[in-house]
């Protein structure tokens, strides 16, 4: 719960939901594993280049800059996605206490007397 600002229970709810609504960890995830894979074929593409070119290995030095560049920039988002993800689960968390403190989750609570 956000302990600065006292606030109504169903407005807490609306703005936890809003905030759960996008998840930000899944861009990153799929950043990342989108980066990977054509770091992968970039270094598998720089190491054919390296057995063949025995004239012009600068094609295989910027093909092996790409696929590094590339491997580091899906390190970076997987770490950003892993640190959204643990804040998403967090609020998660926040919201299922919410709904158990307003007994959403109780359908007897929620049928007419």
């Amino acid at each position: 719960m956000n302990a600065e600002t006292p606030q109504d229970p169903r407005s807490q709810l609306e703005r936890l939901q809003e905030r759960l609504a996008t998840r930000q960890s899944i861009l990153h995830f799929a950043h990342s594993a989108i980066s990977f894979i054509v770091a992968l074929i970039f270094s598998g593409a720089a190491a054919k280049l390296f057995w063949d070119s025995t004239k012009l290995p600068v094609l295989a030095f910027g093909a092996t800059t790409l696929a590094l560049a590339l491997a580091t920039y899906a390190l970076v988002r997987y770490l950003k996605g892993r640190r959204e993800l643990a804040e998403e689960l967090k609020r998660y968390g926040d919201l299922l206490e919410l709904r158990r403190q307003l007994n959403l989750d109780n359908p007897s609570t929620l049928l007419p007397r």
